[in-house]
């Protein structure tokens, strides 16, 4: 594509103009177009970057001729406008999580499948400096086997929060809570360090949100294909936030780990500065010295990348390659599909009460692929 990939987005909200500052200035990126149901809204979009704005995202691909969208709608809208861009002729890259149930993940693989078009799904954190080492060192198989994970996110959303989209905190209009929306980020980092997940144990609360209707936490016992067990904390119940962090310890007895977050999650077009992700476990025999280098080395990197963009920058610099380039995306959509089966099993454990097997395929109901029967409180503390 000599004239560079001609880009669009679907979905002029927050993160919608996250992406659409990145595919403005990106070399390879040829913005060209805006979409959203509020057209109002999209052309005054639109009017910012001095592109076209429609009401219908396969009019838009048509006919600017887009050979890719962002997708930036509220989840359980994602399906809807991948498959039109498919159908259109276009790749998407799809914010997280890919979608807020199962068949919509497999509805929307399987057009891009037909039209022959990716999808990549956004999980940026994966760029991160930190979480890169810890890639390479198991793949360097300097922690022996990856046998032991703990993901803890102990984070904050205050009811302005929720208040800011009228989608925030229903089922219908937002597929979930803290599983769903503010920690799909480091449920893939788990799946990607640890590999793929073979049972869930979970369980869910919403412990002091009574103006939503979804859960404000989630804990989990996780079991993998290669013997290996996590635990999951996950939680936005906890004020001021505290951190999110992921640590592995291999089989040789060798720990590694990063704190992506301090304080509460960062959110997007809304957050304006976070703490730099860092190393904070490292024991691998002969490294250990290097933490402090580490984190001095990243924490001297915010000065010059802003962390609020600069790691959404390389995954969507990483899609437009891999359209220039016909390679798989770094983050493709079975990577964004085990994310939400894992999700998925953890609503389905309490549901059913047992531990839930994968592979998991969609079921056929009103309960929102196994979300909606209510956790039975405990201590008094109840959900709505």
């Amino acid at each position: 594509m000599s004239d560079g990939v001609r880009t669009g987005l679907v979905g002029c909200g927050k993160v919608g103009l996250t992406h659409a500052l990145a595919l403005s200035v990106l070399a390879r990126s040829k913005f060209s177009a805006v979409c959203d149901a509020d057209l109002a809204r999209a052309r005054d979009f639109g009017a910012r970057f001095g592109v076209p704005a429609y009401g219908d995202t396969g009019e838009m691909v048509r006919a600017e001729r887009l050979d890719m969208v962002s997708v930036c709608t509220p989840h359980p809208q994602h399906e809807a406008a991948v498959v039109a861009a498919a159908r259109a002729g276009a790749h998407s890259l799809v914010e997280k999580p890919f979608a807020a149930d199962l068949g919509a993940c497999d509805r929307a693989i399987a057009a891009a499948g037909e039209a022959g078009v990716k999808i990549g799904v956004m999980s940026q954190r994966r760029w991160y400096r930190p979480i890169v080492r810890m890639h390479k060192a198991i793949d360097e198989g300097k922690i022996g086997i990856p046998i032991i994970a703990n993901v803890v996110v102990l984070g904050w959303r205050d009811e302005t929060y929720y208040r800011s989209d009228p989608w925030r905190g229903t089922w219908s209009s937002e597929g979930g809570g803290v599983l769903v929306n503010q920690t799909p980020h480091q449920l893939d980092l788990l799946l990607w360090l640890m590999g793929p997940a073979a049972e869930v144990y979970g369980q869910w609360e919403n412990f002091n949100h009574p103006y939503i209707d979804v859960e404000d936490t989630a804990v989990a016992v996780v079991r993998f294909q290669n013997g290996g067990v996590a635990t999951l904390t996950l939680s936005n119940s906890q004020n001021p936030g505290l951190y999110g962090r992921v640590h592995i310890y291999g089989s040789n007895g060798a720990s590694i780990g990063a704190q992506t977050e301090g304080g509460s999650m960062f959110v997007s077009g809304m957050t304006t500065a976070v703490d730099p992700p860092i190393n904070d476990l490292w024991t691998i025999r002969g490294e250990e010295d290097l933490l402090a280098d580490w984190q001095a080395q990243d924490r001297a990197a915010v000065e010059r990348e802003n962390p609020l963009t600069f790691y959404h920058d390389r995954q969507v610099e990483d899609f437009l390659e891999s359209i220039a380039l016909d390679r798989p995306p770094t983050v493709d959509a079975e990577a964004g599909r085990r994310v939400v089966e894992l999700f998925t099993a953890i609503y389905r454990s309490q549901r059913d009460h047992a531990p839930c097997r994968l592979p998991l395929r969609p079921e056929n109901g009103d309960d929102y692929d196994g979300r909606l029967v209510p956790p039975p409180g405990i201590n008094g503390v109840t959900s709505k």
